[in-house]
């Protein structure tokens, strides 16, 4: 069985799904969820699923203090699921392809460095764009840039929302993510 680690930035809402799912999956499971934020509501939401939980700070990331952590907990897989930090080299070196991110848009649209979350569905909105979605991909050393393994789309009509096509995006993200971590295990 391939073990998982989490890292994440805010609420956890991919992370809670991705917990749930591999409750009962026979490839993976989470061993770890980390955040670089100690507020994060994240680290709750793991607590649900007895899942240890890690904090740290951007110097940590960069020195290979979470690279070592991972490695302590016996990672195999390392997900983002709302992780707002550039991933380093040294972590890229210590996972090769194995670390994946998923955008909550069609890269090569709307991605680089500040493209996150609303920010994505506002421009998404105003650019009147008649589909969205996801994309997983693998993490390299540039924002957004990683080979892509899988997407999805949605319709955008022209009355949704910023907020509207939020919900929609998610809505693929809870349904697909899960799937294709498992499948690349």
């Amino acid at each position: 069985m391939k073990t998982i680690a989490i890292l994440a930035s805010g609420s956890g809402t991919n992370a809670e799904e991705i917990m749930k799912y591999f409750q009962t999956s026979s490839k993976g499971k989470v061993v770890l969820v980390a955040s670089n934020k100690k507020e994060a509501f994240v680290l709750e939401r793991a607590k649900k699923f007895q899942v240890p939980t890690h904090t740290f700070n951007k110097a940590s990331l960069e020195s290979g203090e979470l690279v070592q952590k991972l490695k302590d907990y016996q990672v195999d897989f390392v997900v983002l699921a709302g992780f707002l930090l550039k991933i380093p080299t040294n972590l890229i070196q210590a996972f090769p392809d194995k670390i994946i991110n998923i955008h909550p848009a069609l890269l090569p649209k709307y991605g680089g460095k500040g493209m996150y979350g609303a920010k994505v569905h506002e421009a998404v909105k105003d650019t009147g764009d008649r589909e969205s979605g996801i994309t997983i991909h693998l993490v390299n050393e540039n924002y957004d840039e990683g080979k892509i393994i899988f997407q999805a789309a949605v319709p955008i009509l022209p009355e949704d929302s910023a907020e509207t096509i939020a919900k929609k995006v998610h809505q693929l993200e809870y349904k697909y993510f899960p799937n294709v971590i498992e499948s690349l295990l």
